[in-house]
Parts: C-alpha cells; sequence; structure tokens
C-alpha cells in the first residue's frame, strides 16, 4: 500500500506545479531581479535553483546516504546567476526527478526506516514532511515575488480575491495532483 507516499508525491506535485505556473507568467528580467521585499534579495532564480539542488541532493540515494551530499555547493545556489528559461527548467527537472524516483520506490512500509540529513537521523516520513515543508515555504517565495511584479497582472493560481462563493460551489483545487494538473492545462500566460 502506498496511500501515505502518494499523498506526499501528489502535495509535492502541486507546488512544482504553483512555481511553473508563476514562472510561466514572467519573462527573463522578472525572475532574474533581486526579490525587493527580502532581505536577502535573492531572486526567483535563485530560489528556483535552491529548491532543485536541494531535492537533487536529498533524494539520490534517497534510502542508501546521508542527504546532504558532499558534492552539493549549497553556498553556490544562493549566488546571483543569469540562466535562460529552459536551464532554470532543465536545473528543476534534475531535482525533481531525484524526488519522484525515490517516491516511486518507496512503499509506505519503509515510513519507519531511517535515513540520514546532515548526519541527523529521521524516519523517512520525518524527512519527507521536512522537505515538502522546505519546498512548499520556497514555492510561497517565488510566486509571492512573482505576484508583486505581475501586480494587476498576476493570473491568480488559487481561489481569486471575490472568487470564494463560486470556489466553494465547486471546488477543485482540494487534491494535490488535481490542483497542480489544472495549473499545467492553464499554460503560459498570454
Amino acid at each position: 500500500m502506498r496511500a501515505f507516499v502518494e499523498s506526499i508525491e501528489a502535495e509535492f506535485l502541486r507546488y512544482r506545479a504553483l512555481a511553473e505556473a508563476a514562472l510561466a507568467q514572467l519573462e527573463e528580467p522578472q525572475w532574474q531581479a533581486p526579490e525587493s521585499t527580502a532581505s536577502d534579495g535573492n531572486s526567483i532564480a535563485t530560489v528556483w535553483w535552491h529548491i532543485a539542488a536541494n531535492l537533487h541532493s536529498r533524494f539520490t540515494d534517497f534510502l542508501t546516504s546521508d542527504g546532504e551530499k558532499p558534492w552539493r555547493q549549497r553556498e553556490a545556489e544562493f549566488a546571483p546567476r543569469a540562466v535562460s528559461r529552459a536551464e532554470l527548467l532543465a536545473h528543476w527537472q534534475m531535482g525533481f526527478g531525484a524526488l519522484l524516483q525515490a517516491l516511486a520506490a518507496l512503499t509506505d512500509a519503509d515510513l519507519t526506516r531511517r535515513v540520514a540529513i546532515r548526519g541527523q537521523p529521521l524516519t523517512v516520513h520525518a524527512a519527507l514532511h521536512r522537505s515538502l515543508a522546505h519546498v512548499s515555504y520556497h514555492v510561497g517565495q517565488i510566486v509571492h515575488a512573482a505576484r508583486a511584479q505581475l501586480g494587476p497582472r498576476w493570473r491568480f493560481l488559487s481561489i481569486p480575491p471575490g472568487g470564494s462563493a463560486a470556489y466553494n460551489a465547486a471546488p477543485v483545487l482540494e487534491r494535490g495532483k488535481g490542483h497542480a494538473e489544472q495549473l499545467r492545462e492553464r499554460g503560459p500566460r498570454s
């Protein structure tokens, strides 16, 4: 049985789709610009790069090696970078590819097994929750920064202001995979 693992996977896919839908609304200069409201000033590209590198490190050989790989260069992830959309998406796919491959191999019985991150032991389910929280935190930064840059041109990725009653009459975003699929179907901003 994989009910828990599938629910975690669905949430990762939801956050992946949210970030991708936010990026799709932006032009290259917008994702390269430092986020003005953050004290660290990371651009969307920087946060995006960090999420992908973190997932690649954490989920490569997930059950058999420490999640903080010796080859990971975390500090370099936060360096300002000029990258194309294709480069961003390729790096993103590398991270999510490692995640999805690891999740595909897990069963709910694996959830009590132990893994390590920076030498600290965690159960698999705790490591999954920790990673999901990390991804959702940073995707929130991406969405917030994209919305701030677009202002009134922002296309809402969830229930828009004033749309609660209509949404509640026909809720379609309550399942992670369903929400992710709906975001992907919308495609880039036209």
